[in-house]
């Protein structure tokens, strides 16, 4: 069995930097005086040093071991952690979250084929959910740590919030020099016994660490087979199992280079096809919003009209239930199938970013109306969907340097406006800089937490689960990483442009949440009609799921492995 202490080892320094982001961003912009682009930078730097770290760390992963990679993502964020609790100006800050990134990328791609390999098929759904479970509880309590920092120690609390990183990620460190080597991966390398030997240690009987064995020797021998277009030309080939010693198991008996690796797993239909869902799936986990809603969560509440430090609080708290959303895929993952869930948690992704649309225009539309406009620079602002022309009290607050009193919006700062005919303080007139009343806030954060917790059933965790399995294990390394870089780059584009697609100059905020609904109402469709259920089912009967006629047939394929064994 593999123990709960280990998920927390290597899901803890994951999921910090998404939780703690949203919350530390306001006094990020206070501290450093960041501008929309800089804050976008902030967020973007790491997602896209995680893209790049994803791409390489496929070669890792072959080469030296998913185990290895995961010592080397948590030195990496261990490091990148404490950069950033010393932090003294914006390019450290870049810095910082750059080396943060590369240790994300390695660990988001390693952990989950880490777990999948070296669990049981009737297991695998559910270890690799609680590692996605523990991701989001990571997120909830990075989220409560920067409420009690912002609540503290407004002004070096950030420091606080981004530094303590470093302490999940040491004893993810720690853990893994305990763990074995994926089997799977010790069979690739020529290395049976060791691998017959880490099976043994999981499996409940000896006979089921051999039998697991011989399929997984079985499997790569025919992957190896087909990767030569003439089986019986190749004179140098040569597979063999001894299940108390080591494999020999090539092709042609020459090491191909990353390119031609890369090549036949892309020659390769079957595998074409998984990866064709893999990687849309990870764009559409991107594409329906989750990280604008997870980096973003304490700006979006400010746009909700609360105030900072509600904000703050609000997103740590809302993050509790994508835990509650993943704990529910636990139970459900291995009884109603990955394809059910996904589906299921998709459609209400869909209903739910439509009405966190409809909360915003509400807000706007139901605020107070302006009867009166006392500076020029507050008449209007840029704007492509609407007119831009400063109606109401929402309208006002939005351009920068105007607030609102009385029914007038006028040019000032958070003190007061700089005009003292506008407000009458002794009347009881109240000047409103930044966040007018908002009588449908709290219906944002009803759709905002049936947001996460949909996300959470299906969508959050299951495209890692479905991404851990689908792949022949010759090119599961490569294929996951390439993947894992497509969620990234979803991730990077989306993140990199919230703020700005959400401005009232662009598409406002309702704007950019209904962009996110047709994308995911889209991506649903596309689902519904070409994913598989996995459920069940041993990651080398997974690969048959994506062969077709034209392929070396189903019956070929099994004749040859029966063959094999015999």
């Amino acid at each position: 069995q593999i123990s709960p202490l280990y998920f927390c080892l290597i899901s803890q320094p994951n999921s910090r930097p998404k939780g703690v982001i949203s919350g530390a961003m306001p006094p990020l912009k206070r501290a450093f005086d960041l501008t929309t682009k800089q804050e976008e930078v902030v967020v973007s730097s790491t997602i896209f040093a995680a893209f790049i770290a994803s791409l390489w760390g496929g070669s890792l992963n072959n080469t030296f071991g998913r185990r290895i990679a995961v010592l080397f993502s948590a030195s990496v964020f261990t490091f990148g952690s404490l950069m950033l609790s010393i932090a003294w100006n914006y390019s450290s800050l870049i810095f910082g979250r750059v080396v943060v990134g590369i240790g994300i990328g390695v660990a988001s791609l390693t952990t989950p084929m880490y777990v999948a390999e070296i669990a049981t098929p009737s297991m695998r759904g559910t270890l690799v959910t609680v590692n996605g479970l523990l991701i989001c509880f990571g997120q909830f309590s990075a989220g409560m740590v920067d409420g009690l920092f912002e609540t503290f120690d407004e002004n070096d609390g950030w420091r606080f919030m981004l530094g303590l990183a470093a302490i999940p990620s040491v004893l993810m460190f720690i853990g893994f020099l305990y763990l074995p080597e994926s089997p799977r991966w010790l069979a690739m390398a020529g290395k049976s016994g060791e691998a017959l030997d880490v099976l043994r240690t999981f499996r409940d009987t000896d006979r089921e660490a051999q039998e697991e064995m011989v399929e997984i020797m079985d499997s790569l021998a025919t992957d190896v087979s087909m990767e030569d277009e003439d089986i019986d030309s190749r004179s140098g080939s040569n597979v063999s199992i001894e299940m108390s010693g080591n494999v020999g198991l090539t092709g042609s008996g020459t090491k191909k280079s990353s390119f031609s690796q890369i090549f036949d797993m892309l020659s390769d239909a079957p595998t074409r096809r998984a990866l064709f869902l893999g990687c849309g799936l990870m764009v559409l986990q991107q594409l329906s919003g989750i990280n604008t809603v997870m980096y973003y969560a304490a700006s979006i509440y400010e746009m909700s009209q609360f105030n900072e430090k509600t904000a703050i609080w609000l997103s740590g708290f809302t993050s509790l239930a994508q835990v509650l959303g993943v704990g529910m895929s636990i139970r459900l993952v291995e009884r109603k199938g990955r394809r059910t869930l996904v589906l299921t948690s998709l459609f209400f992704v869909t209903l739910s970013l439509c009405g966190l649309g409809l909360s915003f225009y509400l807000a706007r539309i139901s605020s107070s109306q302006v009867e009166a406009i006392n500076d020029e620079q507050c008449f209007s602002q840029p704007a492509k969907v609407w007119d831009g022309v400063t109606a109401n009290c929402y309208d006002c607050v939005q351009i920068d340097g105007c607030g609102f009193c009385a029914g007038v919006c006028a040019a000032g700062n958070d003190i007061g406006p700089f005009d003292d005919g506008v407000c009458n303080f002794n009347k009881g007139d109240e000047w409103i800089f930044g966040a007018c009343e908002n009588r449908y806030g709290y219906m944002s954060v009803f759709f905002m937490v049936a947001y996460l917790l949909s996300f959470g059933i299906g969508m959050g965790p299951l495209p890692w689960t479905i991404n851990s399995e689908i792949y022949p294990l010759t090119h599961r390394s490569r294929a996951v990483s390439l993947s894992t870089a497509t969620n990234w780059i979803g991730n990077l584009v989306v993140s990199s442009t919230f703020l700005t697609i959400a401005s009232p100059s662009i598409l406002t905020t309702y704007g950019a949440f209904w962009l996110y609904t047709a994308l995911a109402f889209l991506g649903w469709c596309w689902l519904y009609c070409v994913m598989p259920e996995t459920k069940g089912l041993s990651l080398e009967e997974i690969e048959l799921l994506f062969r077709k006629d034209e392929d070396t047939s189903v019956e070929d394929l099994v004749a040859e492995r029966e063959t094999f064994i015999t």
